[in-house]
């Protein structure tokens, strides 16, 4: 295990409190706590390891609140969230025996496309609107292809997960906000689960991240109930791009 200095061990904590309240908003918190992991020298299994069960507990945090509050049903995702499992697994297992250059090429053009639908979309507001899809076509369609992108590779999956719920499910953003962490928990938990049976996760630094991260995906996710699409639609718009614009620099 690597050493860390108590600056950069505060740092890491710091990032992990962002992350979690961006993460909680937009799904994307990974994305800044994963290379500030790689920047510190932890080697990239032990970061990965590391990141995926540090950030369990901020959307853990996140999804009892949005509960709690009356923004979350779990009854309508109980499929979603099978195929979820089973398509992490199968994206875990297809991200060791398969060349990932390809998505990360792909991977930016979707995002971008992605932020531009957020932005000018009539269905991203504060209202339900009909569905496109059925919950029953959704949950192998979205459910699966989430939990398998989750395994795989990872970045802006819960603004993917937020896109789809707003537009095929047509939910208002709070409820597709808050409806992207229970499938979010399930594919990073089950990738987790694989990290730890490695021993791929630094313990003392995932329990100060995991406190962070709990305290950040609170503020953030009472920040989405209490502003709902006024919040989210900017925030994702921000971040996917963003993101887009990193892994095409990279």
């Amino acid at each position: 295990m690597p050493e860390l200095s108590l600056p950069v061990f505060a740092g890491l904590t710091l990032v992990a409190f962002v992350g979690g309240f961006v993460s909680s908003i937009a799904g994307a918190g990974g994305m800044l706590v994963l290379p500030c992991l790689l920047w510190a020298g932890i080697p990239p299994v032990l970061a990965l390891g590391t990141n995926k069960t540090q950030s369990v507990f901020g959307t853990l945090s996140s999804a009892i609140n949005f509960f709690r509050k009356g923004h979350l049903d779990l009854k309508p995702l109980r499929g979603t969230l099978v195929w979820a499992f089973f398509g992490a697994i199968g994206g875990t297992w297809l991200v060791q025996s398969m060349d990932k250059a390809v998505l990360e090429t792909l991977l930016p053009a979707i995002l971008i496309v992605l932020s531009i639908y957020f932005a000018v979309s009539p269905r991203v507001s504060d209202l339900d609107h009909p569905p496109r899809l059925s919950g029953r076509s959704f949950a192998p369609v979205v459910g699966g292809g989430l939990g398998l992108y989750g395994g795989f590779f990872g970045p802006g999956m819960g603004s993917f997960a937020a896109a789809a719920f707003a537009g095929l499910r047509g939910y208002n953003m709070r409820r597709a906000t808050a409806s992207t962490k229970p499938v979010v928990l399930v594919t990073n938990f089950t990738s987790m689960v694989m990290f730890i049976a490695g021993g791929h996760v630094i313990w003392s630094l995932v329990a100060a991240m995991a406190v962070a991260q709990v305290v950040g995906a609170r503020l953030g996710s009472n920040m989405v109930i209490h502003r709902g699409a006024a919040l989210v639609k900017p925030v994702i718009v921000v971040v996917t791009a963003a993101i887009a614009v990193r892994l095409m620099l990279r």
